[in-house]
């Protein structure tokens, strides 16, 4: 008779990608061993062979050591998707099992494998054999040819099919970074399946939840194949997700790990007269979900008038493009904002452009990466002016506000402002040039033929005299009233926001289509999130720190908003989360998508608070 004990290590299909390139790694060789054991431990060599199909396998015998069975051979594959490209890799591992015998120092040698006709060979390794422990002495003394009770992850002799698999063999954990963080604050938090089984099968049945969290995950690779000591006990370990949070609110805000349906390898020793050999029984388990909460601390006040929600500590540095300035020629200035922090939500400072110019809509390029915990990079907004006149004009500058972690205080950074000279432009209308417009300066234009023959008169008697009278007049009063209404909605910080919410929703969404039309997702979801919370934060004139979906829906039904509308709210922000971490989406998905978010910040523009 002949038995097979075939083991499948964790595979996490996070995504399946249609038509998409596979890159696949290098071949290698690996061995993976632990560095020190104790007489009477038994103990797992395993020797792993990556993105490759060997032959002739030859593995050193090891001092000290003797050999219980092997090799099990098991296999895993796992895949990842980095800028819209799949890439998979596999892994064969051979697997060895020893009882350690004898005190000392050992090496276990180089193992050899055949790929392709090359051979490949792993590195030595140095094993300590240690005294027996008190403890493993005393479980060998109590057992009197029993089984063990305790289950233990490299010895199949505890893990029999007649035992129910307990919450303390398989569990899945959540370890946050820290256990209080103020808002906007970034925490990492890792879910980990902890396991004294192999697993042969596993499925998430419930993601884990991050209410109350915007997320920017980790890339990794996902295997079964580490070794953990948790609360006295020996576990394998594999990394199911690793993300940097930012709180949006404060209070106590809760995390879960989501429920999972697994299957687990238990055995059967069957007994062939000198010898036991394990028969190896597939169970299915679930693992329901656990959470861990994390308090959450307010940004502490008063908040400083121009602070936008940055924390962490940046630098900011700004240029302006060029030397020379003409009428109907672009001009750029650019803003850079560098750092460590919530840096891919912060927004673009708000530059006091002259009247004269015309502008267009910033573009915002960020760079961000994963740095440790937190999130590392920069953020350049380009800022595109024309002159349309003639004259000396300043560009003023701004205030960036940021709250440091570090010395728990809001810090103050100053922008220069700048004077520039405007030159007629070589492409200025023919009328434009022959009248020159200029503005800050006392020296005009000799204008020619005032000389003239003719009789003078009184122009208080010219009709358009009058014309012009209350003409000025009247310009001079709408002035003054625009003036004043300017200064009263300038004092009305809340009216202001309300004001230029559709404006800077409007701005935003042109950058939104931008995206859509180069069809990069990323960016586009990305982007429609930032335009959907800074409406809904000048709308309902909540800090975008403050938003969530319950304040959310509360607020929008003081402004008499339907049921339906609210869900399409909440509706479009879910989606667009969950894009953000979902393959590539079609150009119709992304013109879909756009056109709801539209069509819902056109009819929240209608409402009127009650």
């Amino acid at each position: 008779m002949k038995f097979i004990t075939k083991r499948i290590y964790l595979i996490v299909a996070l995504v399946t990608v249609l038509c998409m390139e596979s890159l696949h790694a290098a071949t290698s060789f690996s061995v993976n061993a632990p560095g020190h054991v104790s007489v009477g431990d038994k103990f797992s060599v395993t020797y792993r062979l990556r993105d490759g199909e060997g032959t002739s396998l030859k593995v050193p015998q090891i001092n000290g050591c003797r050999l219980l069975y092997g090799p099990s051979t098991s296999t895993s594959q796992s895949y990842s998707v980095v800028n819209g490209q799949m890439s998979s890799s596999s892994s064969v591992d051979y697997t060895y099992y020893y009882l350690a015998e004898k005190e000392g120092t050992y090496t276990i040698n180089e193992a050899t494998i055949m790929v392709d006709g090359k051979k490949y060979t792993t590195n030595q390794v140095k094993l300590i054999i240690g005294p027996a422990s008190e403890s493993r002495s005393n479980n060998r003394q109590g057992q009197n040819g029993s089984h063990r009770s305790q289950v233990e992850f490299d010895d199949v002799t505890t893990q029999t099919s007649d035992k129910a698999v307990s919450a303390n063999d398989v569990f899945i954990r959540i370890i946050l970074s820290k256990s209080s963080a103020y808002e906007q604050e970034a925490v990492e938090c890792s879910i980990k399946l902890y396991t004294k089984y192999q697993i042969s099968e596993f499925f998430c049945t419930k993601q884990p939840s991050f209410e109350g969290f915007l997320i920017e995950d980790l890339e990794f690779q996902s295997a079964l194949n580490n070794q953990e000591e948790y609360n006295g006990q020996r576990y394998m370990t594999a990394l199911l997700k690793k993300c940097i949070l930012f709180p949006q609110k404060s209070g106590k805000l809760t995390i879960t790990s989501g429920n999972y349906d697994l299957k687990v390898m238990q055995y059967d020793m069957i007994n062939m007269g000198f010898f036991s050999v394990p028969d190896a029984r597939e169970r299915k388990i679930k693992v329901n979900s656990n959470s861990v909460s994390i308090n959450i601390s307010p940004l502490p006040s008063p908040q400083p008038e121009v602070f936008n929600g940055a924390v962490g500590k940046f630098t900011i540095d700004s240029k302006l493009i060029g030397n020379t300035f003409r009428t109907q020629e672009p001009s750029t200035l650019l803003y850079t904002i560098s750092g460590t922090g919530n840096i891919k939500y912060l927004k673009e400072p708000i530059i006091d452009f002259p009247s004269e110019f015309e502008q267009y809509t910033p573009n915002i390029d960020i760079d961000a990466k994963i740095s440790g915990n937190n999130v590392t990079g920069k953020m350049i907004v380009e800022y595109t002016f024309v002159p349309q006149e003639v004259g000396n004009f300043h560009i003023g500058g701004d205030k960036f506000v940021y709250f440091d972690i570090d010395s728990h205080s809001y810090v103050t950074l100053d922008t220069p402002g700048y004077d520039i000279k405007v030159n007629q432009g070589i492409n200025a209308p023919a009328s434009q040039r022959s009248e020159v417009k200029i503005k800050n300066t006392d020296i005009l234009h000799i204008h020619a033929n005032s000389i003239s023959g003719k009789k003078d008169s009184l122009i208080v008697f010219s009709w358009w005299y009058w014309l012009i009278y209350v003409a000025s007049a009247s310009a001079l009063i709408t002035v003054l009233f625009i003036y004043r209404r300017k200064i009263c909605l300038a004092a009305d910080v809340t009216g202001m926001k309300l004001a230029k919410a559709n404006k800077v929703a409007r701005k935003r969404l042109r950058v939104v289509n931008k995206y859509m039309t180069q069809n990069n997702s990323e960016k586009f979801y990305e982007e429609l999130l930032r335009a959907i919370w800074g409406y809904l934060s000048d709308k309902l004139s909540i800090p975008a720190s403050q938003l969530s979906r319950d304040n959310i829906n509360a607020e929008l039904s003081k402004y008499g908003a339907n049921q339906e509308l609210t869900d399409n709210v909440i509706t479009i922000i879910d989606e667009c989360e969950m894009a953000r971490y979902a393959p590539q989406s079609s150009s119709s998905e992304l013109h879909s998508v756009y056109d709801k978010a539209s069509a819902i910040i056109n009819n929240l523009e209608n409402l009127k608070k009650k």
